[in-house]
């Protein structure tokens, strides 16, 4: 792993370019349309074009008997497993609703707003190269928690096969109907709505650049969470680290896939050494070896900073999806973060933690986005409506306000339906 002197070197890895291009734009936007225009037609085709699946209105959606043999295929461990994590994230975002707040000022005046959810959602799940069964969990359980009424679950079927874990996972969760739609036309069906794919409010849930560009194209139809790229993790780490530990960090980003990128800061030269090495000794050893070997020579590195306040600068440049204070004061150094998806404080909280069991969310903000993208949370799935009553006799008081500011911009039927009420000869 390569170890740069400073940031200014390091310029390349530091720059994340833009995750999508004319072309794949175009090509996304002719799915959308498609699917649009023909529906479940064209979504057939283009799941049967990309992931082999030759499906019609009666197999799109997984049947019960699917489900069941799914469970049949899972380990009694894996369940437990599971049940434990959904437990855990289900009870985090349970614990923290956004509540009505609705107020009157003694004088006639109540304002505030109300809160309910969405109607329908749909979660995407990537099918990807590995079975994704977390992302399930944290892309339906907040909407449970919300209290969506209908979720229904897409995800890419490979020859017309989803992995049991995924359908397991959906199932344990409460997915309404789980379809075996992915990609681009999956995101088309669920916001344009087909005949066998309803119509949803919130679509959540990461993907490939094409469900990403996707997202992007049907925002406005429907609410999006966020428009995720590639897997990311800056670590923060002093000198008195467990290199390995800090080593296994970095690799467990960079087998994401090939553009995922992993990137440690430290004001430790040694420590630096000793981190490279120990993550080339581990790499030799991953099953996904290959993936995670590109991912760390091309998106990757390791760089020196002069300490751990120009590293949280650094840090809130770059507003990365995962961050790591791996540092013995890393309490002291989280007011002075900023911009990052989430946060893991301490030697002893590996990234993995929240990607599968502690409660937060693992669907992240990336590619700097965390400077305005948040964590996926029920709030996704939640809507405000603001609330106002007013008595006769607030309107009274404030009514020569009101209608001077409305014939100051010229628009004067507004004034007149305060007017029409507080007039002394009021009309019948």
């Amino acid at each position: 792993m390569k170890i740069y002197k400073n940031a200014a070197d390091a310029a390349a890895i530091l720059r994340r370019g833009r995750f999508d291009d004319e072309e794949k734009r175009a090509a996304v936007r002719a799915i959308v349309q498609d699917v649009r225009t023909r529906g479940d037609a064209a979504l057939f085709e283009y799941c049967e074009k990309f992931d082999g699946a030759s499906l019609t209105a009666a197999t799109v959606a997984v049947s019960r008997e699917e489900i069941g043999e799914a469970y049949a295929q899972v380990s009694a461990d894996l369940l437990s497993s599971m049940k434990k994590a959904a437990k855990n994230v289900l009870d985090y975002h349970s614990r923290s609703p956004m509540r009505e707040d609705i107020r009157t000022d003694g004088r006639g005046r109540t304002t505030g707003y109300t809160v309910r959810a969405v109607g329908r959602a749909g979660i995407y799940v990537p099918g990807g190269t590995a079975p994704l069964f977390s992302s399930v969990l944290m892309g339906v359980l907040p909407a449970k928690a919300a209290g969506v009424e209908h979720i229904y679950v897409c995800t890419p079927a490979k020859d017309g096969k989803i992995a049991p874990a995924v359908l397991v996972a959906a199932d344990l969760c409460g997915a309404e109907k789980i379809f075996k739609a992915g990609g681009a036309q999956a995101i088309a069906a669920l916001a344009c709505g087909t005949e066998s794919i309803p119509k949803v409010d919130v679509i959540a849930g990461p993907g490939n650049i094409y469900v990403t560009l996707a997202k992007k194209e049907v925002y406005g139809e429907v609410g999006i969470d966020m428009l995720a790229g590639p897997s990311e993790i800056l670590i923060i780490a002093d000198g008195k680290q467990n290199a390995a530990h800090i080593a296994a960090d970095i690799l467990s980003q960079a087998e994401h896939d090939r553009l995922a990128r992993a990137i440690l800061l430290t004001d430790s030269p040694a420590f630096a050494e000793r981190v490279a090495a120990e993550t080339e000794r581990q790499l030799a050893l991953l099953p996904r070896s290959g993936i995670a070997a590109y991912s760390v020579e091309n998106s990757g590195g390791i760089i020196l900073v002069k300490d751990m306040e120009e590293a949280c600068a650094l840090a809130n440049e770059i507003a990365p999806e995962h961050l790591e204070l791996a540092c013995e004061n890393c309490e002291a150094l989280l007011p002075r973060i900023r911009s990052a998806g989430a946060v893991f404080m301490g030697g002893s909280t590996p990234e993995p933690v929240g990607d599968y069991f502690a409660g937060p969310d693992h669907t992240l903000p990336t590619g700097g986005t965390a400077r305005f993208f948040e964590v996926l949370n029920q709030d996704i799935f939640l809507r405000k409506m603001s609330v106002i009553r007013y008595t006769e006799e607030a309107l009274a008081e404030d009514a020569a306000d009101i209608v001077r500011l409305a014939e100051n911009e010229g628009l004067h039927a507004h004034a007149n339906a305060v007017r029409i009420r507080t007039e002394k000869e009021k009309r019948k």
